[in-house]
């Protein structure tokens, strides 16, 4: 999310820094042989069984914290293994540059005419330049942050070198679409510094004065001198995973739609068929004239959409080229379709909490037609909500209440049915625990101020209120009993990460990001290295529960991986992510 003066301002003039893939109507993309679930059509079952012992499951979703950012030093209990940072030589215990630097070294490029995602390197940096304090709270705004060296070694830095762990605010890496595929350079993760330092928007400012963010991207807490503790403890005690990666490159608004559809959204007509967003609306990554880098049209301008069934499109030809050069081919049901503009920054959706069309700006993605989650839950009589932090029901929602995050307000088949009252305000969900009325599935979403953002939040004040939550359900035996809580982070936000990735479309995967589950099912101590994104949740739901796949479309399509001995970490059988019930133990004895 942008955050401007410490406040959110979802879909102004400026647009928000997510990203969007999108999903065409499901009857015109359908498979053949599925024509019915293409037009979310779902069967009923009365059942309501599940596959396992675990009746309730808890997604809690906070922002914008990479794997290595939060986990780069975590060293596992006995017996287990983990791959980051330190695990790779990258840094030290003590926060300092390992033998094996290299890895991550950032190196400096050009590119003048058209997007390229790897483009001509022109050497390496000397030194990282000093981070931006972008809109961080208590800060001077959008500045060199004068808490942090103006001369860092070219590596990963420990953030808490310099500002303290608790409820510290750092500047906001910039992480949009063309943006994070470009970073990655092909795999080599080696341009993250290059990109933050060119491609931010000027907001047409003339000449182009693009935004330099120095080496924000770089930053790290230290698990090993004391940084995120409760995470620790919970990855000590619990699973977790070190192969969990967001679904999309790019942000927060994506990242959720495909959190609760495995799909994404488009710019359409009120029948549900694509059609052209306005020009001001559609993404040019190309440089401007004169720069290095300095994208045309990115996000804050206005945009941004993508026809990327078109490789003349700009930015789409690279992306395109590069996932279809892989050894494997990319799910083509789920990638982008003849004439679709799929949505690649954020946007409102189409639906106020409270069931109204969203209105006031042009920044609205129009309401979509995809089949969620909720609907297939609903269909088999199996409960759910989302819970919102600060949605207030629907009547006049805080301002901190993140109305880019809903998966649910996107959706016709939700928010014009009786089904828009399964949103609702987190102050509920404390309320269904305490009545034993929690459903079997609970999507959890902070507000700003607790989300772990940085900038407007942080990893801390996001730490604490996950803690908050599982000490909660912790305290209701009856209910923990048969719970499973997955602690997670929409996307990012930009950080380094030196984990694999492994293309599924034109959409992504992205980088590696934190996940932890809470569980008295779940293995003990356990780094779970399956290939897994936010897809895999939904599969894990849709496993217990006996339901089908959302859609044709839908990544939840895709088999479990098949992983080697060699490499536990790339599948064998790509594309491919999991169900997560690897971080399962489900025959111990009880």
């Amino acid at each position: 999310m942008l955050k401007l003066n410490g406040k959110v301002w979802i879909a102004s003039l400026l647009a928000l820094i997510g990203l969007f893939g999108s999903s065409l109507p499901q009857a015109a993309l359908a498979a053949p042989n599925q024509p019915d679930i293409a037009r979310g059509v779902l069967v009923r079952d009365e059942s309501g069984d599940t596959t396992t012992p675990i009746k309730h499951v808890i997604v809690i979703i906070g922002e914008n914290h990479t794997y290595d950012n939060v986990f780069g030093t975590y060293q596992p209990v006995h017996g287990q293994s983990v791959n980051n940072l330190l695990s790779e030589g990258i840094v030290t215990p003590s926060g300092n540059l390992g033998p094996n630097v290299s890895k991550a070294e950032q190196k400096t490029a050009t590119d003048t005419k058209t997007y390229n995602l790897k483009p001509k390197k022109t050497g390496a940096y000397n030194t990282l330049p000093q981070p931006n304090t972008t809109y961080a709270q208590g800060q001077p705004q959008n500045v060199p942050d004068a808490r942090f060296p103006a001369n860092l070694p070219n590596g990963p830095y420990q953030i808490t070198k310099y500002v303290p762990y608790l409820n510290s605010y750092v500047g906001d890496p910039i992480h949009r679409f063309y943006q994070m595929w470009q970073q990655q350079d092909g795999g080599k993760a080696d341009l993250y510094t290059w990109v933050h330092q060119t491609a931010g928007d000027d907001n047409g400012a003339n000449p182009p004065k693009p935004i330099y963010q120095g080496a924000l991207s770089m930053g790290y807490y230290n698990m090993s001198t004391g940084d995120a503790p409760y995470f620790k403890q919970l990855a000590d005690t619990y699973s977790s995973s070190d192969n969990y990666h967001q679904a999309v490159m790019g942000g927060t608004g994506a990242n959720h739609i495909m959190l609760g559809t495995g799909d994404a959204a488009y710019y359409q007509n009120a029948q549900g068929q694509p059609t052209v967003p306005p020009s001001n609306q559609i993404e040019n990554p190309n440089p401007k004239p004169g720069t290095n880098n300095n994208y045309t049209q990115d996000g804050y301008s206005g945009g941004s959409y993508s026809n990327c069934s078109d490789r003349s499109q700009p930015g789409v030809g690279p992306v395109q080229r590069y996932i279809h050069s892989l050894p494997y081919a990319p799910f083509r049901n789920g990638d982008c379709a003849p004439g679709a503009y799929y949505l690649l920054n954020n946007y409102l959706p189409g639906y106020t909490p409270s069931g109204q069309l969203s209105s006031g700006t042009p920044y609205i993605v129009p309401p979509q037609q995809f089949p969620t989650i909720g609907d297939e839950l609903s269909a088999r009589n199996v409960t759910w909500k989302y819970y919102g932090q600060g949605m207030n029901d629907g009547k006049t929602p805080s301002p901190y209440f993140c109305g880019i995050c809903d998966p649910f307000q996107y959706a016709t088949s939700i928010m014009t049915t009786k089904l828009k009252n399964n949103l609702q305000d987190f102050t509920q969900f404390q309320k269904d625990v305490t009545n034993n009325t929690l459903p079997a599935v609970s999507f959890i979403k902070p507000d700003e101020i607790h989300d772990g953002h940085p900038a407007s939040s942080s990893l801390s004040i996001f730490e604490n209120y996950s803690k908050d939550i599982v000490t909660e359900v912790q305290s209701n035996p009856k209910l923990f009993k048969d719970t499973a809580i997955f602690i997670t982070f929409d996307e990012g936000g930009g950080y380094y990460d030196s984990g694999y990735i492994q293309p599924l479309t034109f959409f992504g995967d992205g980088p590696r990001i934190p996940l932890m589950l809470v569980s008295p099912y779940a293995k003990r101590g356990y780094v779970d290295h399956t290939y897994n994104d936010h897809v895999s949740l939904l599969k894990f739901i849709e496993t217990n529960w006996r339901l089908h796949p959302l859609s044709s479309r839908s990544l939840d399509n895709l088999p479990n991986p098949r992983m080697s001995d060699r490499n536990p970490y790339k599948p064998t059988n790509g594309p491919a992510i999991g169900n997560l019930m690897e971080m399962f133990n489900f025959h111990q004895d009880r």
